[in-house]
């Protein structure tokens, strides 16, 4: 569902384009969120529902946030800190998939998904309702709207850096440099 969200987000010639990203956005983070759901109620949970679950949310999420720096809707060093983290997440899977060791999605990364789609979906209907209130090449600080958005990107921020040191501590014992 990213390249039909990408069509619809980055094409204005379509019509309510940004409405038609918000139907797919939310398509695809409700599909994600019952394949879980469904995985988990009928006992079939994978270890490779485990790999690839949190890289579709990644690719989802990340989509968006690129996007949304693109059109100046939110500041791109919160993007660079949530990127940041996401490969550093990725990078422990790995070295943790070399020692046999599977790192599922925990409860503080669902929790950091699930508010930064939410923000995500926030900030598309309020380019939907207000469609003048588009960044400008300096950010512009003066816009309401921008500094909702600002608001709603920077607690993913922050529940973004908490989860990522929570998964730093749960596996630090594979990558410990003493090794």
């Amino acid at each position: 569902m990213i390249p039909v969200f990408l069509v619809f987000i980055l094409l204005y010639e379509i019509p309510h384009h940004m409405v038609w990203a918000l139907v797919v956005y939310c398509l695809a983070s409700a599909t994600d969120f019952l394949d879980g759901k469904l995985a988990r109620m009928n006992n079939q949970v994978t270890t490779f529902g485990k790999f690839l679950d949190p890289l579709a949310d990644k690719l989802l999420v990340m989509t968006a946030l690129i996007c949304f720096c693109f059109e100046r809707l939110i500041d791109p060093i919160a993007v660079i800190i949530i990127l940041s983290r996401e490969f550093m997440v990725t990078g422990l899977r790995l070295v943790c998939a070399g020692e046999g060791v599977v790192v599922a999605a925990g409860i503080s990364g669902k929790l950091k998904t699930a508010f930064t789609m939410l923000a995500q979906i926030a900030i598309m209907v309020l380019q939907i309702f207000y469609p003048a209130q588009k960044g400008s090449p300096d950010l512009n600080w003066k816009s309401t709207i921008f500094l909702i958005n600002e608001a709603l990107i920077w607690v993913a921020v922050i529940l973004t850096l908490v989860s990522g040191f929570v998964y730093l501590k749960a596996y630090w014992k594979y990558i410990d440099s003493s090794k």
